[in-house]
Parts: C-alpha cells; sequence; structure tokens
C-alpha cells in the first residue's frame, strides 16, 4: 500500500512540474504577446488551479496513514461540555494519554470504544462520530453523545442506552478510556467541489457537523445545505456554533426543523420550518438534484428521506447515509424476503430454514426468518460475538466465514475481505460454518 502511495505522489509531482513549466512558458508568451493577454491570463488561471488541486490531493494522501494505530490506545477525558438546554447531548473531549500526535481523519468517521460497565460479562463496543474538523483542533478528539432514555412506549423496567448513559454518569475529566483508531467509510471529499447537502435528525448532526466544520475551516466555496431536525429548541444541539458557521460562510445555507415547537421557541430566529424534514421542501429550495447527498439520523427519518431523494431520482450513488443501532425498516424488508415465496398458483412456500455451525463455540443450530441476522442468533443462543454498531459500519463484527453464502440486510459501510462477513447485518443464503 505505501508503494502505491509513493508511485500516486510521485506521479501527481511529476505531473504538478510539468503543469508549473507549462505555466511559466505560458507566462512567457504573455509577456511577448501583448495583443492575446487575456487568453494567456485564462491559461494562467487553468495550470495555477490544477497545480493547487494537484497539491491537495498530494498533502491529503500524505497525511492520511502516518500516524494512526493498530489494537486499542488509552485517551484522557480533558473536557466536557454540554451541547443543548436539555444537557442531553454532551461533547466529550479526548487527549491521548501517551501525548503522542493524533492522525488525522476524515470528516465523518468515527472512534470505536471498549467499555468497563459494570454487570456486563466483557467490555462494551460502541462506536461514536467524531463531531468536529480534524483541522479544527489537532490536539483532542471531540464525540458527541445523547443520553438515550428507554425507547418510547417500551414496557415498564425496560432500561436506557447502556453506552450512553454509562458516558454521561461516569466519565468524568481525567477519567480514562480505551479507544481503536478512526474508521468508517462515511465520509465527504474535501477535494471536490460538488454541491453538498447534509441532512440531519437529532444527535445524527454529529458526522455531519464534523463535515460542515471542515468544509468551512478549509474556505470552501462549495454551495452547502445543511438540513436539521430536532423537537424544539430545547433538543437542538451546536445551536450557537451552527449561526456563527452560517454568518462566517455565505456559501452556506440552513434550514432547521421543529417538530414540536414550544412557545418560547421562535420562528425564523431559532428555526425555520415546524414539522419533520421533508424531501418535498428540499426539492423546492435545491430546484435541481445535481447533489451529493449526506443523511444521518434516527432510522425512521433516514428511510423516509433516502427514499423520497431515491423517488426523486437521485442516482444511489449520490446518496450517502450512516446508521447506528439495531435495525430499520429496509432490514425488516429484508427479513420479510427470506419467509418464503409464493408459487406460481399463489400457495405460499415453506420458511427458508438454514443450519448454522458456529465453529469455536461448537454450537449448531437452526436460522429462520424469525432469527434475524447472524448476530442475533449468536446472541440468542449464548454465542459470544464481538459488535459495535450493529448496523454494518464499524467493522467491529467481522468474521471469517468457512463454508456458505450470507446476504445483507443493506449495503455495509464498507464491504468486508472475501472469506469474511458482518453477522451484525447478515441473512443466511445457505447452510453455514462461520468462525465464532
Amino acid at each position: 500500500m505505501q508503494i502505491g502511495i509513493i508511485a500516486e505522489v510521485g506521479g501527481l509531482l511529476l505531473i504538478a512540474a510539468v503543469s508549473v513549466r507549462a505555466a511559466i512558458s505560458i507566462y512567457s508568451i504573455a509577456g511577448r504577446r501583448a495583443h492575446a493577454n487575456r487568453q494567456d491570463r485564462e491559461y494562467i488561471q487553468l495550470f495555477e488551479f490544477l497545480s493547487s488541486s494537484i497539491l491537495k490531493k498530494f498533502e491529503a494522501e500524505r497525511e492520511k496513514p502516518e500516524l494512526s494505530w493498530t489494537g486499542k490506545r488509552k485517551f484522557r477525558v480533558v473536557r466536557r461540555q454540554y451541547e443543548d438546554y436539555n444537557n442531553d447531548i454532551c461533547s466529550f473531549f479526548l487527549a491521548p494519554y501517551d501525548h503522542r500526535p493524533l492522525p488525522p481523519y476524515r470528516p465523518g468517521q468515527f472512534l470505536t470504544f471498549e467499555l468497563p460497565i459494570a454487570g456486563q460479562p466483557q467490555p462494551v463496543v460502541r462506536c461514536y462520530s467524531l463531531s468536529d474538523s480534524p483541522t479544527v483542533n489537532q490536539q483532542y478528539y471531540r464525540i458527541s453523545i445523547k443520553r438515550l432514555a428507554p425507547p418510547p412506549h417500551a414496557p415498564p423496567g425496560t432500561p436506557p442506552g447502556l453506552s450512553s448513559n454509562y458516558f454521561h454518569d461516569n466519565l468524568r475529566e481525567g477519567d480514562i478510556v480505551e479507544v481503536l483508531a478512526p474508521s468508517g467509510e462515511f465520509c465527504i471529499d474535501q477535494q471536490s467541489e460538488r454541491p453538498v447537502v447534509l441532512i440531519a435528525g437529532g444527535v445524527g448532526l454529529t458526522p455531519l457537523i464534523s463535515m460542515l466544520n471542515a468544509l468551512a475551516a478549509s474556505r470552501s466555496k462549495r454551495e452547502i445545505w445543511f438540513f436539521y431536525g430536532v423537537r424544539n429548541r430545547g433538543d437542538h444541539a451546536m445551536y450557537d456554533h451552527l449561526q456563527r458557521v452560517r454568518r462566517q460562510n455565505p456559501n452556506v445555507r440552513t434550514v432547521i426543523f421543529y417538530g414540536d415547537p414550544t412557545s418560547k421557541c421562535r420562528k425564523g430566529i431559532d428555526y425555520d420550518v415546524e414539522g419533520f424534514v421533508s424531501v418535498e421542501l428540499i426539492k423546492s429550495l435545491l430546484k435541481a438534484r445535481n447533489y451529493k447527498f449526506y443523511v444521518c439520523g434516527p432510522p425512521p427519518m433516514m428511510e423516509l428521506v433516502t427514499t423520497g431523494l431515491e423517488e426523486w431520482g437521485v442516482p444511489a450513488d449520490d446518496i450517502m447515509f450512516e446508521a447506528f443501532g439495531p435495525a430499520s425498516l429496509k432490514k425488516t424488508a429484508k427479513l420479510e424476503d427470506a419467509a418464503g415465496e409464493s408459487d406460481d398458483a399463489g400457495r405460499q412456500e415453506p420458511a427458508k430454514i438454514f443450519k448454522v455451525v458456529f465453529a469455536r463455540s461448537k454450537k449448531t443450530v437452526q436460522w429462520t426468518k424469525s432469527m434475524g441476522t447472524l448476530l442475533d442468533l449468536a446472541e440468542a443462543n449464548g454465542v459470544k460475538a464481538r459488535c459495535g454498531c450493529r448496523a454494518g459500519n464499524c467493522g467491529t463484527c467481522v468474521t471469517p466465514l468457512r463454508q456458505g453464502e450470507v446476504d445483507y440486510v443493506h449495503k455495509p459501510g464498507k464491504d468486508p475481505e472475501p472469506g469474511y462477513c458482518l453477522p451484525c447485518i447478515a441473512l443466511p443464503k445457505s447452510d453455514l460454518v462461520i468462525d465464532i
């Protein structure tokens, strides 16, 4: 991989040198040909733009891999800061315990934590998005976590979010956490000049704030739209910061949705639209669909938004989304597909049943659609399996697949290597032998 990078950088430098030489030649010609000054200036500007783009790409490639780490690394919590009126979202600022430099990361990536939560048989693995630009503060990482209560309408006694409450209630300034290096493919291309649309719901704004801050810090001139939906002012995270970014960057336009505004919420000041994030409204403001879309929020919102964008005709490759946590509507649909098909006479064929062998645990069980994913199946049968995001993004659960084939409830954030699978979103397509 390093050889490939060196070769690519060498090629970029060669192109840059040729571009600069050409620009100098054109500049000399411009001095001798006064009558063609305008055309020559245009050529010079073109070559300056190409050279600048090449050098930017070189710098980005040069910074990527050098400082990363393998395995776990200790970080100290150096600061906590609440980001909303309700004090439900708290930012944690993490500095390396060993005081060594921090590797750069791509805007939109996340950190993976192993948390020693009392009462749990093994460390709890969770992923949280980095919530700032990699170029703004290079002394620490920032993550912003919402305290999760039990789900609405949950049965009495349902526990609140395990890891989020651990962060809020247990981690204080000076405490140590173990962290894996930044990862994830839900990232914005900072070298592109294409207009971009960031669509966030609730605490799903965290990776999108990272993208927005990175674009603002680089003084990007791209057209940028930031759509953000919350219940009301009490839930509105990073309110002052978003106002400041909008004021300081004329190419950034923000549209704030309040689903349930209170009498103290000021329309036109605190928020723009009463209601939920709507693709219809987005369409009316954008006029065209030649944007790159990034979406992150609660699963129902993401399902509505991504489906609405697809129905509008936005190509699938232009819709990027990040999903953390258990199943969305797409998972349900995929499981229904596994239930069995109707024959030509309309008779329902038997539901699919596959044998799954957990090789390392020496357990063999049957899978049907009611069992859910391979991770669900493992946990239901007392098989210990590592996991993090439970949505196919972090790669924590990646496991060798010794025999058989799997399908996924949705496209993984990054496809695993051949011979491996992601149990958290994998469904059997045949009998399996999996190395868990």
